[in-house]
């Protein structure tokens, strides 16, 4: 039985004002607690002056790279067969990609202590962009997850009824 498509329309999300970047503006959403947008923005535009200033680039081409090395290519599901459940690995389609790379950056970000949430952030993204750190770290361990559990990857055909 194919799933029923959307009642509603999806609401496009507006690029941010100061990059023009539809990902940038996604990326302060994700970051934002409580509602608190205009703090989560001071956040995530802080992090991309101190990425400007260290590296002297273009904190845009740092910050899609380093969602871009950081977005997984397989994941792993679990799968319900036969009265046992598997983790069947999956390659990951791409708004989940990017999704998942966005918040992976965040969590590893907020899990360090002792610096503003701005410096810790520019931090994990260049560590991102220069394929180290944390949340680099969280997608080797899902690529092996997914690796270690190959040999059920014939039950990703199956479908859920």
């Amino acid at each position: 039985m194919p799933r029923k498509a959307r009642s509603y329309k999806r609401h496009p999300i507006a690029a941010d004002y100061k990059y023009n970047s539809v990902k940038i503006a996604k990326f302060i959403n994700y970051a934002m607690q409580r509602g608190k947008k205009t703090v989560a923005t001071k956040v995530v535009y802080g992090a991309l002056d101190n990425i400007e200033k260290e590296m002297k680039t273009d904190p845009k081409v740092v910050f899609e790279q380093a969602v871009r090395n950081v977005s997984p290519i397989l994941e792993v599901k679990g799968r319900r067969i036969g009265g046992a459940n598997y983790q069947v690995p999956m390659e990951v389609q791409e708004p989940r990609k990017t999704t998942l790379g966005m918040k992976w950056i965040i969590d590893a970000a907020a899990s360090k202590k002792g610096k503003p949430m701005a410096v810790k952030l520019a931090t994990e993204l260049m560590e991102a962009y220069n394929k180290m750190g944390a949340a680099i770290k969280k997608r080797e361990d899902v690529h092996k997850m997914a690796e270690a559990n190959k040999a059920f990857a014939h039950f990703a055909r199956f479908q859920r009824r």
